[in-house]
């Protein structure tokens, strides 16, 4: 079992990796032994990122990728491929969050969350999986979707957000059946409420902190961590007979 959870010699791509359950997820998979490529959209944070990494003397390479720009994701995973000769694993961390009423939800709004959490999913999925093919060994692909693609959040209105979560679940369980054939096993983590930049103004709003605690049958929300060891599992040998599986960790939200 443990020998399974070692990654040494495999190339892991962890997008959105500058903060929040990305970075952990980089962490935990530098800690298994993977060789990291660090991609995000703001360069400044993800040399931080890296910097952190490198303190508790896990390597990395970095390189900003707007996921919504699918030639740049093509040529990023190609980039990986020619540098290293192999693309093992993806996690797919990216993501934008968006409240208010839907009938106040402009298209530019409605578009910017699709376009970075379902369409930026997508691309990047395409593009690893396209690498993974030419090699012909297989791999991992592992996206964090949410407990917001199945159900209605409340108290806040959140349409756009988790239209593009469900959306993501679905697309991992199509994918995880056409590329099953290559080797490619594909899976989604959807966790519960987490404590990461994206959550914080809901976790300083009292009435929506104690309403999702409430909900939470563990009274409380999960670490980063908590969430990153799942996705590191996932896109472990460990895993190696899961696809097309969406994986709550959410402290038991979904069971009420």
């Amino acid at each position: 079992m443990f020998t399974s959870l070692d990654m040494s010699g495999r190339v892991a791509v962890i997008v959105g990796a500058a903060q929040g359950i990305g970075f952990s997820t980089a962490r935990v998979m530098g800690e298994m032994g993977a060789s990291l490529v660090l991609m995000d959209r703001n360069g400044e944070v993800l040399v931080k990122a890296a910097n952190e990494l490198s303190d508790r003397g896990i390597a990395s390479e970095q390189r900003v990728l707007d996921v919504v720009d699918s030639k740049d994701v093509r040529r990023a995973m190609e980039e990986v491929a020619t540098i290293h000769g192999r693309l093992d694993s993806l996690v797919n961390c990216a993501g934008v969050a968006s409240h208010g009423p839907s009938l106040d939800v402009e298209g530019d709004e409605w578009r910017r969350v699709i376009g970075v959490n379902l369409d930026g999913a997508f691309w990047c999925a395409r593009e690893a999986a396209r690498q993974m093919i030419s090699f012909g060994e297989g791999g991992s692909i592992v996206t964090i979707g949410s407990i917001s693609g199945e159900v209605a959040n409340v108290p806040q209105n959140q349409t756009a957000y988790n239209s593009s979560k469900a959306g993501v679940h679905n697309m991992t369980r199509c994918l995880a059946v056409e590329w099953a054939s290559h080797g490619i096993r594909v899976n989604a983590v959807a966790p519960g409420y987490v404590e990461t930049e994206l959550t914080r103004g809901g976790l300083e709003n009292p009435l929506w902190a104690n309403r999702w605690s409430d909900l939470t049958p563990m009274g409380r929300v999960a670490q980063p961590d908590e969430i990153a060891r799942v996705a590191a599992f996932l896109s472990s040998r460990a895993a190696s007979y899961m696809t097309g599986s969406i994986v709550t960790v959410d402290g038991g939200y979904l069971s009420m």
